[in-house]
This record gives C-alpha cells, sequence and structure tokens, in this order.
C-alpha cells in the first residue's frame, strides 16, 4: 500500500512538472515570437543576445520535458528491468541445459534408428527355416518392435525439447530487446543531462553579457538624463526616480540561476521607468546629423523580454556606414554643452528656437572649434562617429521622436 500511495504520489509530481514544463515553453515560444518581431527597437547586439537567450531557453525546457518523460518512463520500468534480468539469467541456465539434453537425445536416437535399419535388414534376408532360426526370427521381430517404439518416443522428445528451446529463444530474445531499450534510455538520460548542464552554462553566460549590456544601455540613459537636467532642458522626478532604481534591482536581483528544479521563467515587474513626457514634431523637416546611417535603437518603449524591464528609449541610436564618419548640427543653433564622459564619450548640446534643443552623444571626438557659447548653422560639423551615434531631441521638458526632423 505504502509502496503504490509513493508511486502515485512520484507520477503525480512529473505529471504536474510536466505541466508547469508544457506552460513554460509555450510562454518562452510565444515570447520569442513576439520578440523576433519587435527587436529592432533596441540595439543589435543587445536584440541578438536576447533572442539567443530565450531560443537557449525554450531548448533547455524541451530537454527538460524529455528528462521527465524519460525519468517516468524509467521508474515505472525500473522493477521490470531487474526481474527481466533475473529471469533471463534463469532461462538462459535452462536453455543451456536443454540444449545438453538435446544433444544427448539425438545421438541416441540416431543410434536407435540405425539399431532399427540393422535389425530390418537382418529380417528381410532369407534363411534356412529351423527351430533355432525362427526363434531367432521372433526375438529379432521383438528386438525391431522396441527399437521402433524408442525411436518414436526419442522422436517425441525431441521435437518437444526443440519446441521448449525455441519458445525460450523467443522469450529470452524479447527480453534482451527491451534489457537493451532500458539501457540505451538510460545513456540518452545521461547524454541529456550532459547537453543540459552545458546548455544551462551556456545560458548562464549569454544572460551575464545581456544583463551587462542592458545596465549599461540604462546607465547610460541615465547619465544623459542627469546631464539634461542640470542644464534645465528637462526635469527628473527625483520620487520616481527612486522607485523606478528600487524596480530594477529588485528585477536584476530576482533572476535566480537556473537549474533543473528551477525552471526559466520570464518575469513581469511592472512599470520599472518614469513616465517620459512626448510631442509629436511639427516644425520644418531638416537633415539628419550624417549620411548614410542605419537605425540600430529605435524611439519608444520597450520591453526587456529577460527580465520585464520597461525600457523607453528618448534616443536613437544611427550607425554610419564607415568610421570617423562627420557628425553636423541639424539647425542653425548655440552650444550649450561640449565635453567628454566615462559612458558617453564626447557629449555636444545644441539649443535652437522655440525651446528645441538637440544632442549627440557617443561622439568619438568633438571639433576643436565646438566650444559651450559658439553659434552653429545647419550642416556644421560638430565632431565624429565612428560606432554609433546617440541622437536625442528635446522641446521644453518633452521628448521628440528625432526621425521625424528628417526629410
Amino acid at each position: 500500500m505504502i509502496r503504490l500511495l509513493s508511486i502515485l504520489t512520484i507520477t503525480s509530481l512529473i505529471l504536474f512538472a510536466k505541466t508547469s514544463v508544457d506552460a513554460n515553453i509555450k510562454k518562452t515560444n510565444n515570447k520569442l515570437n513576439s520578440f523576433s518581431k519587435n527587436y529592432s527597437i533596441v540595439n543589435k547586439k543587445m536584440s541578438k543576445t536576447a533572442r539567443a537567450i530565450l531560443k537557449q531557453k525554450r531548448s533547455i525546457l524541451q530537454q527538460e520535458k524529455y528528462l521527465n518523460a524519460l525519468k517516468k518512463e524509467l521508474k515505472e520500468k525500473e522493477s521490470g528491468y531487474s526481474a527481466n534480468k533475473t529471469k533471463l539469467k534463469s532461462m538462459k541456465e535452462v536453455r543451456s541445459n536443454l540444449k545438453s539434453s538435446q544433444e544427448k537425445l539425438e545421438e541416441e536416437l540416431l543410434f536407435t534408428i540405425a539399431q532399427s535399419v540393422s535389425l530390418s535388414i537382418i529380417l528381410e534376408e532369407d534363411t534356412q527355416v529351423s527351430e533355432k532360426s525362427l526363434i531367432e526370427f521372433e526375438v529379432l521381430k521383438a528386438m525391431l518392435k522396441s527399437s521402433k517404439k524408442k525411436v518414436k518416443e526419442l522422436n517425441t522428445m525431441f521435437y518437444n525439447n526443440s519446441k521448449n528451446i525455441d519458445s525460450l529463444n523467443t522469450h529470452a530474445s524479447s527480453l534482451e530487446v527491451s534489457i537493451a531499450n532500458i539501457d540505451s534510455k538510460r545513456k540518452k538520460l545521461l547524454s541529456t543531462q550532459k547537453k543540459n548542464k552545458k546548455a544551462l552554462r551556456k545560458l548562464k553566460l549569454a544572460e551575464s553579457s545581456y544583463k551587462k549590456e542592458l545596465k549599461n544601455l540604462l546607465s547610460r540613459q541615465d547619465l544623459l538624463k542627469k546631464t539634461l537636467a542640470k542644464l534645465n532642458i528637462i526635469k527628473v522626478d527625483e520620487i520616481k526616480k527612486a522607485k523606478e532604481e528600487k524596480r530594477r534591482k529588485k528585477a536584476f536581483a530576482s533572476k535566480k540561476s537556473i537549474s533543473n528544479k528551477n525552471l526559466p521563467k520570464v518575469k513581469k515587474h511592472g512599470s520599472s521607468y518614469q513616465k517620459v513626457k512626448t510631442k509629436k514634431y511639427h516644425g520644418k523637416k531638416t537633415i539628419s546629423p550624417f549620411y548614410p546611417y542605419k537605425v540600430t535603437k529605435r524611439y519608444g518603449t520597450y520591453t526587456d523580454p529577460i527580465y520585464g524591464i520597461k525600457v523607453f528609449n528618448e534616443s536613437i541610436s544611427l550607425k554610419p556606414n564607415k568610421k570617423n564618419t562627420k557628425v553636423k548640427t541639424v539647425f542653425n543653433g548655440k552650444v550649450i554643452y561640449a565635453d567628454k564622459t566615462s559612458v558617453l564619450k564626447n557629449i555636444v548640446i545644441i539649443e535652437h528656437s522655440n525651446g528645441l534643443h538637440t544632442i549627440y552623444a557617443n561622439l568619438s571626438q568633438i571639433s576643436p572649434k565646438i566650444k559651450k557659447g559658439k553659434k552653429v548653422k545647419k550642416g556644421y560639423t560638430i565632431g565624429r562617429v565612428s560606432e554609433e551615434l546617440i541622437f536625442e531631441v528635446t522641446q521644453k521638458s518633452f521628448h521628440i521622436n528625432p526621425v521625424k526632423l528628417f526629410k
């Protein structure tokens, strides 16, 4: 009874784990499909890492599902496996004894048949009829009858023995296949567990890389906000900022290391970003800071698929087609900031009419003539960029989608 309850409990747990794994695979697949449609919002490197993480999670979940099914099957067949091994050993011993007996039967049968044939030949020979010959004839006749009877008995025994050996062979082959099947699945289980561990190590490295990139992205945004706030270009709500920091820490801290018992889940932590004031641009269209370019990070809200952190990209990132590309101001204006930072490299901020500001960050260098207070005209070279330019536009504490400025 206790054993039955234990088996039922184990089966229930495995079924629950399977249901949980199926739900997680579906959730991860949905996340991956959704992310594949929108990944261009963030920078290319992060999007590739995030997609790789989600694919790896899906692979691990599928491996976990297979492992659960295999463990369940092996658990159910474990007692039968041991019994089959014992039974097979016993059957092989019986088969060996039967084969030995069969060989002896075969020898005796051949001898008896040969004896019968010899007696038949002697009885068929012409002999002189006498009292003595008649007695010998009857004796030989009785011997032949006995020999034929023995041949028949031996033949029946030999046939039955052969049937038993064939039956044992068939049964033994079936047991050997069953045992080999369990052994093969055990090897698969060990192999899958090994792959699973390798995949988990790979996933851990990918998540570490992604976490670093995400933190870097957030710190760049924070530094830019801080710079703009100091210049009174935008306002930062300190209370909301503190709450945002708390939520971020909680999101990063809640991602525990993934193991077979702790399956990966994409967690949500609600709104973990400050509400950004945005507005539509209604002014004249203008030039882009350089051309040709490729947008590697778009403007707008993005929910990080790994940590569930909401990020609002106030800027866009423009990648040049060659290094050391000249960056030009997009309107007439006055330089109000030009300096080097540890995170955003070089930053230039230009003030324009109607409370409009354009921000050029991540410059590889600032032009020597660009100083605070310098007036510049549209198209004037303010610096150079090698990797990608972070371009941001604000108007009276509101953010504007920078691409809306371009012709």
